[in-house]
């Protein structure tokens, strides 16, 4: 068996009146973030982390934010678009590792719920998702609530 790890991040302003959505699902929230897509970070990130864990570079050079057919699209379409292509390499996700900055709303009453969505578009068991969050103690953009990072690890393994 082979293995390989990925790291994903990204980043979205956050907006008043938008929504915001994080791991596939949508958070109450007053600033949601802004971006082509839906600007999931959290769905980026991971779609980053397996890429590169199996060398096919970044979310952007498959769905570029110039290109049209992607505006408003839902973060899970990306996710399943890059589940289907890692798979044609013959790769499989084992597990991913993420964590969210941002410092409103609190996370952790939705992660189950962020976990129960990604892990069949993903083909883990939601227990293979590790999803945790933190605030950046009132420093810089996040802690002035004017954007949100994610950071993900994926490992993938090809039999």
């Amino acid at each position: 068996m082979k293995i390989r790890v990925g790291f994903g991040f990204d980043v979205h302003p956050l907006e008043a009146g938008r929504a915001l959505w994080l791991g596939g699902i949508q958070l109450p929230a007053e600033k949601g973030a802004v971006g082509h897509s839906d600007a999931d970070v959290l769905i980026h990130a991971i779609c980053d982390a397996l890429l590169g864990a199996a060398n096919m570079r970044d979310i952007g050079t498959h769905f570029s934010n110039k290109d049209p057919r992607w505006a408003n699209k839902d973060s899970k379409y990306f996710l399943e678009e890059v589940i289907r292509m890692i798979g044609s390499k013959g790769w499989k996700v084992e597990n991913v590792d993420c964590t969210l900055v941002l410092e409103e709303p609190k996370i952790k009453p939705h992660i189950e719920d962020m976990q129960e969505v990604l892990a069949p578009i993903m083909q883990i068991d939601k227990d293979d998702i590790s999803i945790k969050a933190t605030t950046n103690e009132k420093l810089g953009y996040v802690g002035r609530t004017e954007g949100v990072n994610a950071y993900a690890v994926a490992l993938i393994s090809r039999h």
